[in-house]
């Protein structure tokens, strides 16, 4: 996988992780999906939280002259959907996350672990 790619998910793991989040998990999905090379998969308490976070992720991405190609959920704040093209970022409130359990879904996908 690219190294560029590897650091930008590190980049927005940093930022996610800075917030009171339920958890987060950094997937390599190239393998399993032609969508993507990452999913990165946040889960937050409240939906001001995830808007919270996807401005915190959107402001630090244009700092860095990535564009975001799609963004969807973001007025109910439940499931917010984030297209970077190598790099998809769900953000979900945490009853969004237990019913629609992406983690179960792409469970065979290998994780990346950033400190």
């Amino acid at each position: 996988m690219n190294k560029e790619i590897l650091d930008c998910a590190k980049k927005i793991f940093t930022i996610i992780n800075k917030k009171s989040i339920q958890g987060i998990d950094v997937l390599d999905v190239h393998e399993l999906t032609p969508l993507a090379d990452i999913f990165i998969i946040a889960t937050a308490s409240n939906i001001r939280q995830t808007q919270a976070i996807a401005n915190d992720v959107e402001d630090m991405l244009i700092e860095e002259g990535i564009r975001l190609r799609q963004k969807e959920g973001y007025q109910t704040a439940k499931w917010i959907l984030m297209d970077y093209g190598n790099i998809i970022i769900h953000i979900l409130h945490e009853e969004e996350a237990e019913f629609y359990g992406l983690n179960r879904l792409w469970k065979d996908a290998p994780k990346f672990t950033f400190e």
